[in-house]
């Protein structure tokens, strides 16, 4: 599969196992506010083809997820799960011929309660 920003800068391809069947949302703060569902991919199954340098970072928390976003149209990417840090989550909307509204529901993760997070 492949995945592309809005302006086009950026392209992904992908080799998910498990293909639309692995796309989920997370409800944790980041998350809920970006509403975007996430294709579940191994890490080593996806790669950049164009645009790595029209890349930017975001981070926050525990920094241990790590989220990728086009610096010209801000399209998030993908990004570095936290649960599995041998998978990446790519942004469903951006897969070349899909429309994530064609496969509701999608099911939800509790990222709310995410047991990497220490609640004090």
């Amino acid at each position: 599969m492949k995945a592309r920003c809005h302006c086009g800068a950026v392209v992904l391809e992908i080799a998910a196992h498990d293909g639309l069947d692995s796309a989920a949302r997370c409800d944790c703060s980041f998350c809920s506010r970006r509403a975007a569902p996430a294709l579940q991919a191994p890490k080593a199954g996806m790669r950049v083809v164009q645009g790595q340098d029209n890349l930017t970072l975001y981070q926050w928390g525990t920094q241990t997820a790590r989220h990728y976003f086009c610096k010209t149209c801000g399209i998030y990417m993908y990004h570095n799960q936290r649960a599995d840090p041998t998978k990446v989550g790519i942004n469903m909307g951006t897969l070349d011929g899909v429309n994530p509204a064609d496969h509701e529901p999608i099911r939800w993760n509790d990222g709310v309660n995410h047991p990497s997070d220490t609640k004090d």
